[in-house]
Parts: structure tokens; sequence; C-alpha cells
């Protein structure tokens, strides 16, 4: 097993980094304040991380993805948002109902496009959080009995869907059809120690999951057990990609939320991306085609 230490990348902190993702087409890292409402973008220049871009949307931003027709597809509170480059935003589909005690989080797009996105409850959840599939504007539930809703990521070959339930401390799997967007029953993956957050796999089908309150990233193998290990030196850490040309960086987001002021003490950097050059490759990441 491989201990890996992760560095700090961006001089700036972020109240609840989350999401990132390799935008290759335009060469940069795409990830989310959700708290602050806020899409970002960074240019990987080695072990850092300048940021490039930063965005308001004036909500609660769970995730961004980058979609097939160039512009991002922003999961804000309630419903998916198509925004242009500095430009027009069009509303999509609704995911959260309005006046439901829950927001969008984490999100993914499969290999042929589709986008997956799940919920996160606003008071400790009740077990009816949703995970979704949103195929064009047609919205199909695929979980509506979850505790919130996090990490998605797909096996090499697409044919294997794998989903956290942070506080179920639980990874799921089912046999996912790329062609159709079918799903077969949800087993039990992985029961894990702690509380999963984000979650990425690289070319051997491991798993590398974001530990929340931890400062960890650990990667698993299809046995479940874990073979490397990334120490953080932030607690909150919230979600995980590769990053750069050959996909070999991992890129590690933080979270300041929910510390208080002696353990922003303790650990300063807690809200800033961090990376850590790994022994492994990760997946493309896919654009979402509406």
């Amino acid at each position: 097993m491989t201990a890996y230490h992760a560095r700090r990348a961006t001089t700036e902190t972020f109240e609840l980094a989350e999401g990132p993702v390799w935008d290759a087409v335009n060469d940069r890292v795409l990830w989310v304040d959700i708290l602050a409402g806020t899409v970002l973008s960074g240019r990987l220049d080695g072990a850092g991380i300048t940021v490039t871009g930063s965005r308001s949307f004036g909500e609660p931003v769970g995730a961004v993805l980058p979609a097939a027709d160039g512009r991002l597809a922003v999961v804000a509170r309630e419903r998916i948002l198509f925004a242009a480059e500095g430009g027009a935003v069009e509303a999509g589909p609704v995911v959260v109902p309005t006046g439901a005690r829950s927001r969008t989080n984490d999100a993914a797009v499969d290999p042929a496009g589709r986008l997956l996105v799940g919920t996160h409850p606003f008071d400790g959840g009740d077990g009816s959080e949703v995970l979704v599939q949103l195929d064009g504007d047609r919205v199909r539930v695929l979980d509506d009995d979850l505790l919130l809703s996090n990490g998605l990521c797909w096996s090499p070959d697409g044919g294997t869907l794998y989903s956290v339930d942070t506080l179920a401390a639980t990874v799921w799997a089912r046999d996912y059809d790329v062609g159709s967007g079918a799903t077969g029953p949800r087993r039990v993956h992985l029961e894990v120690d702690g509380m999963p957050d984000g979650m990425c796999a690289d070319t051997d089908g491991n798993l590398w999951i974001a530990f929340w309150g931890r400062g960890e990233v650990r990667r698993y193998d299809a046995t479940g057990a874990v073979i490397d290990t990334v120490a953080v030196d932030a607690p909150h850490t919230s979600s995980v990609a590769f990053a750069g040309p050959g996909l070999h960086t991992l890129v590690i987001t933080t979270a300041r939320a929910d510390l208080d002021a002696d353990a922003l003490a303790a650990a300063p950097a807690s809200g800033a991306l961090f990376t850590a050059e790994v022994a492994a490759q990760g997946l493309p990441q896919p654009r979402y085609r509406r």
C-alpha cells in the first residue's frame, strides 16, 4: 500500500468546495463552492491550480459538468441550468420539487452523456433522498430511499454504476446499460468506516473515495481492500477527480464548513484544493448531452 500526501494547490479557500472535474476541451479544472453558489475554473500548473474564473448563481450549486454544446450544466438548488461562458443562462429540468427540504448534491455524466444527480437533506435526512437520471429532459428516479446521495462513478467499461450514500456509510453498485440507460437492482459494494463523500474510478476499476471528517482519500480495489491512501491537510475532504492531460493528477476538494475556530486554526488550509501525483490513471470525463 502506498501512502501519498496531497499538496495544497490553491491559495484561495472556499466554504464548501466540491465536485472537481477535468474539462479536457478547455484544459481546465472545474469545481463549485456549494454554499457560496459559485462555479469556478482553474488552470492546472504542476501541483498548483490557479483560479481563472468564478461565476455566482445566487443559490446553492451542487455540481458543474461540461456539456457537449460548449455550455456548462450547472446543478443548481432545484434544477439544472445551462450556462454559456459569461453569458445567458437557460433553465433546464427540475430535480428537486419546489418546497422540498432538500437540495441537489453530487452529479456525474455517464459514458453516453446522461446526467445523474443526487439530493442532500437540509435537516439530517429521513431516508427519502433521491438519485435521478436525466436522459434529455426525461427524469427517471433510480433511488428514493437514500439518507444523503453523494459520489457517483462508473466502471471503466461503463457496465457498473457506483453510488455513495454518505450517512449510510455505503457504496452501492448496480449493473448499467450504457446504450439504454437501464439499470439493474442495486447491491452493496462497500460498507466503510467513516463518511464517504465524492468518488471517482481509475482505469483499473479501483475506486478513489474522499472521506468527510477524516482528511483522507482511500483507494479501494474490487475486493473492498484499501490499497492506497492520500493524506490531506484538511479534515473535510469532500471530493476527488483525476485531472491533467494524462489524467494522473488527483484533484481533491475540501471545506471550511462545520469547522469551529479551533479546528480552522489547526487546519488553516481547509477549504483549499489539493493535488497528488499517483500511480494510477483516471477515466475521461464525458460531456453532458441533453
